[in-house]
This record gives structure tokens, sequence and C-alpha cells, in this order.
């Protein structure tokens, strides 16, 4: 941590929302935890962002998720179950759409995770699209199931003309700790040694492909490169571009 200039004392991991325009839809990829009462006062500002940037909510056309983990399908309804995108469609997979709205885990350990996917998403059922691995289930969208922080948590490879880019969701929290020593085992998946396996197997292809990733969890913007290092893999982050009109 002292190498890298960060806090010894804490972990800070970061959370971001890309919104995305592909084939004339409005896509957002994950919603953040929804109300700030779950995860304290610095989270839940989604709705707050989009009404700063002027984005209706209604101007969403589809809403992507990596899995249904509260910081990620959090903001899909209200508390009381009233959709907050009232267009959009949502697409996630099945098994964990089936496996984290299941009432057997109410009760469990997974109580709280999974009472806030059946608040989010049993309101809208109708209207989730489940996607198969490595299907282009919208226009430049496609998945790549990436098991084990849940049984099919997804990154997702953006396409547009020439350039892609792998949305990486919960392969890594963070930019140092997940890289550097990416086999850790991280107390949040389900199954940490598959998490682990998956982790490399994919940093590996984007080293490799030298393709950009963004990171949900990684400090603003989360755009940037990785490359092998040692036993590990060190983040590069692309360097912030301001577009005057």
């Amino acid at each position: 941590m002292l190498r890298n200039f960060l806090p010894t004392d804490r972990v800070v991991i970061e959370q971001n929302i890309p919104l995305l325009t592909l084939g004339g839809k409005r896509i957002l990829f994950e919603t953040g935890v929804g109300s700030p009462k779950r995860f304290g006062p610095h989270s839940g500002h989604l709705q707050t962002s989009l009404k700063e940037a002027a984005i209706d909510p209604g101007s969403i056309d589809a809403i992507v998720c990596s899995h249904p983990h509260p910081d990620h399908i959090g903001g899909i309804c209200t508390d009381g179950g009233m959709p907050l995108f009232p267009n959009a469609q949502i697409y996630l997979s099945e098994n964990d759409f089936i496996f984290w709205t299941d009432e057997k885990l109410l009760g469990t350990r997974r109580d709280l995770p999974a009472q806030i996917a059946r608040k989010n998403l049993l309101p809208v059922r109708e209207r989730i699209v489940f996607f198969n691995d490595e299907q282009e289930f919208l226009p430049g969208v496609q998945a790549m199931f990436t098991p084990g922080h849940t049984k099919e948590h997804a990154c997702f490879i953006v396409t547009s003309g020439s350039q892609s880019m792998c949305l990486i969701g919960d392969l890594s929290h963070h930019p140092v700790l997940l890289l550097e020593r990416p086999r850790s085992q991280f107390i949040y998946d389900l199954d940490p040694l598959q998490a682990a396996e998956t982790r490399v197997k994919v940093l590996g292809m984007l080293s490799r492909e030298r393709m950009i990733l963004y990171g949900g969890h990684f400090p603003w913007p989360g755009i940037g490169y990785v490359a092998q290092e040692k036993d590990g893999f060190r983040y590069f982050p692309e360097a912030i571009k301001w577009i005057s009109k």
C-alpha cells in the first residue's frame, strides 16, 4: 500500500456508473446502491447525478447488470418497489437472478443482498431479459461470463467501430490489491478460488490484447489498461480527456 501511496488504515472502494449510447440506445451499466441509507451518505447519488447532467431517467433504454449484488442493482427501484427507470429493460444472467431472489436466502448470512435483490428485481420481472455467455444482446454489447464472484458474474465487451472496451464489473474491486495479487481471496466472492482463477484469466487476456478496461470500483474515471507484472498485474489509468465545443 505504501509503495502505491495508498492509506494503510483503510481500503477505499470507489463506485462509478457509466452511461453509454450505442446503436441509438441509452444504456446504463449498473445502478449503484440506490438509497444512501444503506451504505452511508457518500453513496446512492445516481438519481442526483443524472438530474445534474439533465438526463431524464425515462430516457434510459437499457440497464445492464454484471450481477445482482446491492451496489449494482440497488438503484433499479425505490424502497417501495417503484421503478426508477420506467422505460428501461434490465439485462442480467438468469442463474444469478434465480440465486439472489430465492426466498430461501432470507434469514441466512446472505439475507441483506437477497432482500435488496428481491425489492429491486421482482417488481420489474416482466422487463428483465436474460443474456447468455458470449451473446451480443444489445448492439455493440457482448456478455462474457466470469464466474466466481457470483454464479454467472459477467464482464461486458463494448465495441464501437474498431475500438473495444471491457467493463470488468467486480472482477476486481481495487486497482492495486487484487491486481498485484490476483489470486487473493475476497470475502464477498461466492467462490473465492474460482473468482481468483477467473481474475487471472481475464486480466491476462486484457493484458495480451492491450484492451482498454473500465473498472466500476476503480478511482474515477476508471478507464485504463493492465499489464503483466511479476506474478500479477499493474493498472495504468488512462488520462482524462476534456473536450470543448
